[in-house]
């Protein structure tokens, strides 16, 4: 005990030395009572709009860190001869999602109430256009754009990742037999228009929000669907993989080439999941606020953990053997099934709905391939069906739900989505092609476009 006695000594001294120092201060400079509590209330709202911005940040590097998911769980699910194709995609579909975005999309998808077609008040149907605009450099709190808020800068840096995250999403399921400039056309079109226009039906106050009470807290359908529905209509105008179907309706495996590089790539993904679903939550100012934070990615591991757990289970049951391929795509669709409301339920509730979401991928591989859809990485069960059922899960936790209200956005969310980029695949397909010959196919399109090959060595 003794060792204690002398710094208490010497900081009672410091802080009784401190007080002293302090009493002139407060008896002849002291401001008036009124002063002081408005001095108090900016400082207070100067460290809410910093904690914020600061949310939005840490958000927006997790969700990039996805884009290195996405890389990796495509580049090892493929065959050895399309792995750089699919790395290249990557990169460039992220670079043409953040341009479109900010010459385009931001402002369509958050028009703060400069609607082209609609109003806050009867519901907007199509938002502002313009390029994206930052605050300027050295802002004082009354220049702030939104002070209650957060920097501009920061929510752009975080709702951009999510564009590019729904371009990912279409990159998997067209692997292996997709020329890079048809594809990157189309992602001008989805990151540009199709995606914004979609998300601001909900996310920037649309007629989606006020109108039917939709609710989906980070996207199972506004960014998950949105890029499943786009990957199913491209899918099915450009047929499946040379090889992988028989006349009598048989599957040929065509094995990936990295378990090890998919594996790596799903816990990347499930990293950046806590900022996509805890960012979401768009503010930390308060103790509400963070602990709210905190349970959302909390909830959000629980729901990739029953995925897992469901897909292992099930595949052991109906294969006698566990699939790794199934349990990677469960944990994702366990993540893109928590991610329309990770903040109402508890950690059981959501293990269960995303344990659903890990059961519906095991079940539907099976069916696209007997409807000869070719999901190279299984992209349509994951984030389509899995991000339907997401959105529809909302109504067991969230008392502010309706069933009729998520039913009818998920309707016409997915009517818009897949019937725009039917018709901007079929363009593209009658005028420039989506495929590559029958004998580029065949060598790989890492010879065949790219020219540099993945594994040079492996003959």
């Amino acid at each position: 005990m003794t060792g204690f006695k002398t710094p208490l000594k010497i900081a009672g001294g410091v802080a009784l030395t401190s007080l002293l120092l302090a009493l002139p201060a407060l008896a002849q400079d002291a401001a008036p009572a009124e002063e002081m509590v408005e001095a108090a209330a900016t400082a207070s709202q100067d460290v809410v709009f910093i904690l914020n911005t600061l949310l939005l940040l840490i958000g927006g590097f997790l969700v990039f860190w996805m884009a290195a998911g996405f890389a990796m769980v495509e580049a090892g699910m493929v065959r050895t001869k399309n792995v750089s194709m699919q790395l290249l995609k990557n990169v460039s579909l992220f670079a043409v999602a953040c341009l479109l975005y900010y010459l385009i999309g931001y402002n369509l998808m958050y028009p703060l109430g400069n609607w082209a077609i609609g109003s806050d008040e009867t519901g907007g149907y199509l938002g502002a256009f313009g390029i994206a605009v930052l605050e300027a450099v050295g802002i004082t709190a009354d220049q702030a754009d939104d002070i209650s808020y957060a920097a501009t800068s920061s929510d752009f840096f975080f709702q951009v990742m999510f564009c590019a995250t729904t371009a990912s999403i279409v990159s998997g399921t067209l692997a292996e037999r997709i020329k890079i400039w048809p594809f990157l056309i189309f992602t001008v079109v989805l990151t540009g228009l199709i995606y914004p226009i979609q998300g601001a039906w909900k996310w920037g106050g649309g007629f989606l929000d006020s109108q039917f009470g939709f609710l989906d807290f980070a996207g199972s359908t506004v960014v998950h669907s949105v890029g499943g529905w786009a990957a199913l209509a491209g899918v099915l105008l450009l047929g499946a993989r040379r090889g992988k179907y028989n006349a009598d309706g048989s599957v040929n495996a065509m094995p990936g080439s990295n378990m090890p590089l998919a594996t790596l790539g799903m816990f990347i993904l499930w990293l950046g999941w806590y900022g996509f679903n805890g960012a979401s939550q768009l503010a930390m100012g308060s103790v509400g606020d963070v602990a709210d934070v905190g349970r959302i990615m909390a909830n959000t591991n629980a729901g990739a953990v029953g995925g897992a757990l469901a897909a292992m289970i099930l595949t052991a049951i109906i294969y006698k053997k566990v699939d790794l391929t199934f349990v990677i795509n469960g944990a994702l669709a366990g993540l893109v099934s928590i991610t329309a409301e990770p903040l109402f339920p508890g950690l059981g509730t959501a293990t269960i709905i995303g344990a659903v979401g890990g059961i519906i991928v095991v079940l539907a591989v099976p069916m696209l391939d007997k409807l000869k859809i070719d999901d190279v990485v299984g992209a349509i069960p994951v984030h389509l069906l899995a991000g339907i059922w997401g959105t529809i899960a909302v109504v067991f936790t969230n008392p502010d739900a309706t069933l009729g209200g998520q039913l009818i956005s998920i309707i016409i969310v997915g009517i818009f989505v897949f019937v725009v980029s039917f018709v901007v695949w079929f363009i593209l397909k009658a005028t420039m092609g989506l495929r590559p010959t029958a004998e580029d196919e065949d060598l790989g399109l890492d010879k065949a476009e790219v020219g540099v090959e993945a594994y040079p060595e492996f003959k």
